[in-house]
């Protein structure tokens, strides 16, 4: 490891996929420019991020390019079983300081983490995004959390009230009730390490959004982002910008980001839509006509891993 002795072994904690169907979304809002968050050339096999601490307790991301091995790894420890993740060192494209994302683990036996001396040399150490403020990597991270959480976070959204993708609204609500399809903003947890459910009372990335706040109907970020989505469809975006999980036997969860804005969807359901202009704010968009065509045709733009 660059700045590190060659033969200090990295005590691994957790590991990450970088590859057009799967990244860290805290690194940007496609493939491409994850990659360039960490100077690497985005190469259509993608790479293995470990992550761990060497013999003095610091932070490095090693970068390998043995996408399997590390593939592996993450699905055994998924499953709940034990797996050693050691790449061959000549699988090492290089090893980059601190960590993109905060863990809660540490290695036993060494040193609490921090970020390794550098002497002013090299990148500077990665560092996980700040909780307590809004921005792109806050907006990825809570649509992911949302992701992660669909169950939860749907069982709180009405469906008597929601604004359609062709703008057209059903229903009416009383501004500040949460049911507006539009603007309502149900707060979780991403972000915040709480783990309370969403509209507890916690915010989507420390934004400062609390459930019910009231916001305009039709609102023009929400009008942006699916119009940005749409165009999608005509020409696809950098690899990375859709991603597809598999949800059940007939259904994808729908992972879609753009400048400013970041999508989660069922495909037989609704879209969520968070937005940099709306710290912790949830915009949920019924189904309507449109939805539907558009979920579709966006699922058959992104790469199915298996």
């Amino acid at each position: 490891m660059a700045g590190a002795d060659a033969d200090d072994a990295l005590l691994v904690l957790t590991a990450m996929l970088l590859t057009p169907a799967r990244f860290p979304s805290v690194l940007g809002d496609d493939y491409v420019a994850a990659c360039a968050a960490l100077a690497l050339e985005p190469y259509e096999e993608g790479y293995g991020l470990v992550l761990g601490q060497d013999g003095e307790g610091a932070r490095w991301t090693v970068v390998v390019d043995d996408v399997s091995l590390v593939a592996v790894a993450i699905a055994a420890w998924d499953c709940g079983m034990a797996h050693d993740l050691s790449p061959d060192e000549r699988s090492v494209v290089c090893a980059l300081p601190g960590w993109p994302l905060a863990l809660t683990v540490a290695a036993p036996g060494v040193p609490a983490p921090h970020d390794p001396e550098t002497d002013g040399l090299g990148p500077a150490p990665l560092a996980p995004p700040d909780p307590e403020s809004w921005g792109p990597a806050q907006r990825r991270l809570g649509a992911d959390e949302i992701a992660e959480r669909w169950a939860l976070w749907r069982e709180q959204i009405d469906d008597a009230v929601f604004v359609r993708p062709d703008g057209e609204r059903r229903g009416e609500a009383a501004e500040g009730t949460g049911s507006d399809g539009a603007g309502s903003e149900n707060s979780g947890g991403p972000g915040s390490g709480s783990g309370d459910e969403p509209g507890s009372g916690s915010t989507v990335g420390g934004g400062g959004a609390e459930p019910g706040a009231p916001a305009a109907g039709h609102h023009p970020g929400v009008r942006r982002a699916l119009s940005e989505a749409v165009a999608y469809t005509r020409t696809p975006p950098p690899p990375g910008r859709i991603r597809s999980v598999f949800a059940s036997a007939d259904t994808r969860t729908l992972r879609v980001d753009g400048p400013g804005w970041s999508m989660v969807a069922r495909t037989d359901d609704i879209a969520l839509i968070l937005l940099d202009e709306e710290p912790g704010g949830v915009l949920p968009v019924g189904r309507g006509p449109a939805l539907p065509g558009l979920l579709e045709a966006l699922d058959a733009l992104a790469p199915h891993p298996v």
